[in-house]
């Protein structure tokens, strides 16, 4: 039988669940109290048991979601070259399942236009886990041939690549569009190295 600390972990962790798939799919307006708790198959007032409020939850749901995201996209580390990797990151990323399955995607993809105009608690989740992903993406390369501050630098160019090339992506209705978008974020990858002249 089941623990009473172990139930509690068990409803956090559905709550954060459903959280993170409806700021996935509807953006910070969509994490509504009501409706997260309903879609986690438990009472508006056990909400209280694990939140203070909506921001707060938030704010988890979106750390709970990149942790989720980023261990199945960094993954372990391989043997390859930086300029590799960094193509290798993007075409698992910029993929037309990526796009047509937001409440399963990245999460800061979808919130990355949201979370500049959220409260400082949600800023504040956007900003450490963005360099979780940053650090992972950085930490799976062969470290004697990039040196840390151009990895980081790769990484961030990498990240904006990845996040605008799969939001604009969604955003063109025309799918011929779409597709073209994605390849070509996912071929400037392997330029981005080539801009610190590492292979």
């Amino acid at each position: 039988m089941a623990t009473r600390a172990e139930l509690k972990a068990e409803s956090r962790n559905r709550i954060l669940q459903a959280a993170g798939t409806r700021l996935r799919v509807e953006g910070l307006a969509g994490a509504g109290i009501s409706d997260v708790m309903k879609d986690a198959g438990l009472t508006h007032g056990a909400f209280y048991a694990h939140f203070a409020n909506k921001s707060e939850l938030s704010a988890a749901a979106l750390r709970h979601a990149l942790l989720e995201n980023r261990e199945r996209w960094v993954g372990e580390r391989k043997d390859e070259t930086w300029k590799q990797r960094l193509r290798r990151l993007a075409h698992r990323y910029l993929t037309q399942i990526h796009r047509d399955r937001p409440a399963e995607g990245c999460a800061l993809a979808a919130l990355a236009t949201e979370a500049g105009r959220g409260d400082e608690l949600i800023r504040r989740a956007f900003d450490e886990e963005l360099l979780k992903s940053l650090h992972g993406i950085c930490n799976g390369a062969q470290e004697e041939q990039v040196p840390t501050d151009l990895r980081l630098d790769d990484a961030i160019a990498l990240m904006a690549l990845c996040v605008g090339g799969i939001s604009l992506s969604r955003a063109v209705a025309d799918k011929e569009l779409s597709a073209r978008i994605l390849r070509a974020c996912g071929d400037a990858a392997g330029r981005i190295a080539s801009v610190t002249k590492q292979d």
